[in-house]
């Protein structure tokens, strides 16, 4: 089950997707430090009750999202639910440059996150220097979450499959990483052991 919230909902007619062009960038740039920081966790909760509550759901919840969703999917995990995030080139984190005020407090709750983590980035990414990838990695590192990091030689929306800076070998392998995460995470393969009797069975 995949749930996929529209981010300015309050801003924008239902189902309404920016054009990935100069007035698209820059209108999703204005509205993302024009929605109150609460409002994008709000809007978190409110998808994974609706993925918890539905009955073809498991109930083992994950998040996952790219450029900013990656950064809101790094703050979805704060959610004690969340088995596993996966943040694909996450912005403005190091810079607390989420929402109004652009004064986040992401850095500062990291250790909230209790589920294992899959974090990607391009090295290339202009938009997150490498300074600031070391103050994320330090962190998480510090807060003794469990996370896989992978950088790669690829630029900002290498995944994005239109425009230049598309690498579809890249894309695949990631999608290949989140995939291996979500089917260990919320599937059966971190289950713990059954003792039956005086057997033991491992669950894979």
């Amino acid at each position: 089950m995949v749930a996929v919230p529209e981010i300015y909902h309050e801003f924008e007619p239902a189902g309404k997707a920016l054009a990935y062009d100069q007035s698209g960038v820059d209108r999703g740039n204005a509205l993302k430090t024009t929605k109150e920081l609460s409002a994008y966790d709000n809007d978190a909760r409110a998808a994974l009750d609706f993925l918890k509550a539905h009955p073809a759901c498991t109930g083992r919840l994950g998040v996952m999202g790219i450029c900013v969703g990656g950064h809101l999917s790094f703050r979805a995990a704060m959610n004690p639910d969340v088995l596993a995030g996966v943040c694909f080139y996450s912005t403005d984190i190091h810079k607390r440059g989420l929402g109004k005020g652009m004064k986040d407090n992401t850095l500062d709750r990291v250790s909230e996150i209790r589920g294992e983590m899959l974090m990607i980035w391009g090295r290339q990414d202009p938009h997150v220097p490498r300074e600031g990838s070391a103050l994320i990695y330090n962190a998480m590192a510090e807060a003794g979450l469990h996370f896989t990091w992978h950088e790669f030689n690829g630029q900002h929306a290498f995944m994005r499959d239109e425009g230049p800076r598309y690498d579809s070998e890249l894309a695949l392998q990631c999608y290949g990483l989140a995939l291996e995460c979500f089917r260990r995470k919320l599937g059966e393969g971190d289950l713990p052991e059954c003792h039956v009797g005086d057997a033991t069975e491992t669950k894979h």
